[in-house]
């Protein structure tokens, strides 16, 4: 039987997560909370029950924009999502469902992020991949693991005399993500939404802030998924840039997953062909296609809202020029219905 989650069986529904190798930080039942309170989206988690036992879920959000389309999506703004189920019948009855919700909705299309191709005859976006690697026990292994370029970009962030903090709010992070993400031409999503984030994931949510001379020069918030870390949102100034900030920063988040007996380093998804793709790549990373499955319902083709559609070129452009102030503010109603 096919059940939408409520409030009740959060812990239920968590515990199956826990317990599938396939599930991601993203199936859990906190991000129902997060888009409802962040985005104001309507979402549908569905779960298969049989014999009392959760056997299948499948996280969704519904977005309808006028600039950006109406999909169904699992899961924005998540990079992973999709059917997890510990049976083929409870994915079957899953995906069905899904497609005939995506149907019922009229949407033009409904998205599923896997990691791993599902459906060969469904499009898929090429456009994605991630980076995951298992860490050392070992620090320094991991240090020498990295390749020498790019080692000694972090050594010229330690020897810049650059310190990590680990802050318990979220105003670093936001000041210099969202600058980041202003230089970069795209809205940012708003600091509601990363305090939210904070708030539900508790524990499983923290920002580590890099430091010259006590001045802010780069922050990231990270998430903490059974043996693995995923740095997922940051960000740095034009100063990080010079001293190597970033660099640094990435660094210490590693090093000290290892501290904390962390296994896997999750540096999450990239764009082929992009700054970030080639920054990844550089620390010894390998691209692994992201399988983005699309059923069409009233679109004859996949969607194509990024930044390296040339359509974009002129608002990408202008976007950029915004002082950093306006864009917090604007940003936000167009960043919640992008994906």
């Amino acid at each position: 039987m096919i059940k939408l989650l409520d409030e009740s069986n959060y812990s239920r529904w968590d515990e199956f997560v826990q317990q599938n190798t396939d599930a991601t930080f993203f199936h859990q039942a906190g991000w129902k909370v997060v888009i409802e309170k962040a985005f104001g989206h309507k979402t549908y988690f569905f779960y298969v029950e049989k014999k009392g036992q959760i056997t299948g879920i499948l996280p969704l959000v519904h977005i309808n924009s006028l600039l950006f389309g109406n999909t169904l999506v699992s899961l924005a703004p998540c990079v992973y999502g999709g059917v997890v189920a510990s049976d083929n019948q409870s994915y079957i009855e899953l995906n069905e469902k899904a497609c005939h919700l995506a149907n019922e909705l009229g949407v033009n299309c409904l998205e599923i992020r896997n990691k791993t191709q599902k459906h060969p005859d469904r499009p898929y976006k090429e456009l994605y991949v991630y980076f995951r690697k298992e860490l050392d026990a070992d620090i320094d292994k991991n240090f020498l693991a990295i390749p020498r370029k790019q080692r000694a970009m972090v050594r010229k962030g330690i020897e810049a005399g650059l310190t990590s903090v680990i802050d318990t709010n979220i105003d670093s992070i936001y000041k210099a993500y969202s600058e980041s993400v202003r230089n970069l031409g795209t809205p940012v999503f708003s600091k509601k939404y990363f305090q939210i984030l904070k708030d539900v994931f508790g524990h499983q949510c923290e920002v580590l802030s890099v430091l010259y001379n006590g001045q802010l020069i780069a922050s990231v918030m990270s998430f903490y998924f059974k043996d693995e870390i995923l740095p997922y949102y940051g960000g740095g100034t034009d100063l990080s840039r010079i001293l190597k900030g970033n660099d640094f920063m990435y660094w210490e988040v590693m090093r000290r997953a290892v501290e904390k007996g962390i296994k896997v380093f999750d540096f999450g998804r990239s764009k082929i062909g992009t700054g970030s793709y080639s920054f990844k790549k550089n620390w010894g990373f390998l691209p692994q296609q992201l399988y983005y499955e699309f059923y069409l319902v009233k679109s004859t083709s996949i969607p194509d809202v990024n930044t390296l559609n040339p359509k974009y070129k002129f608002f990408i452009a202008a976007w950029k020029r915004l002082p950093l102030s306006i864009s917090q503010v604007i940003g936000p109603f167009l960043a919640k219905n992008l994906s």
